[in-house]
């Protein structure tokens, strides 16, 4: 009986190898919506969930894929238990670092059930994460030890403008003049 179950667990491997193979793989434009956030295309691509106005007015949703290109995943589509421990949603047009701003959404990406088995999503906002100055595991380790002062790390990062001092102030003399565009 247990070769049989090997035989059948091998012939599923073997024929899903192939017809993944003949099918080229994940490609995002032939993912259904509902799992189209949170995917990486056979091509190594992010897949993006992107909303259009349909002939008749309506809004309707297709996956696209992105030019952001992530390494070691390709072919990946998120699971639901990592879509629920992280705190994100598939069905969100778009991906904003602003969620990092939002004391339930950082404490639920830092969580171990999300920040230690779901790296797809980790990958994902660690690079959004960057992009506003902050380094994600810093800002996890603030926010297990002290989530208000991961709030404040983040606001003080450095990307967003703060008061203008005398020495950069537009009336000082030595400054040089705005360029024009």
């Amino acid at each position: 009986m247990a070769s049989s179950t090997k035989m059948t667990v091998t012939l599923f491997f073997a024929f899903s190898a192939f017809l993944q193979g003949a099918l080229g793989g994940i490609v995002c434009e032939n993912l259904p919506t509902d799992i189209c956030s949170f995917s990486i295309a056979s091509s190594g691509k992010r897949c993006l969930l992107e909303n259009y106005a349909s002939k008749v007015g309506n809004v309707e949703y297709q996956c696209r894929t992105s030019e952001v290109v992530v390494e070691r995943m390709a072919g990946y589509i998120e699971t639901d238990e990592c879509v629920q421990a992280c705190g994100v949603d598939r069905s969100s047009v778009g991906i904003s670092s602003d969620s990092l701003l939002e004391p339930q959404s950082t404490a639920k990406l830092c969580s171990p059930a999300c920040y230690q088995n779901c790296p797809n999503i980790v990958d994902l906002y660690f690079n959004l994460a960057a992009g506003e100055g902050v380094f994600l595991p810093d800002l996890c380790e603030a926010q297990r030890t002290n989530p208000r002062r991961a709030m404040v790390e983040l606001l003080s990062s450095g990307t967003a403008p703060g008061p203008i001092s005398s020495e950069s102030s537009a009336f000082n003399a030595d400054a040089p003049a705005p360029a024009s565009m």
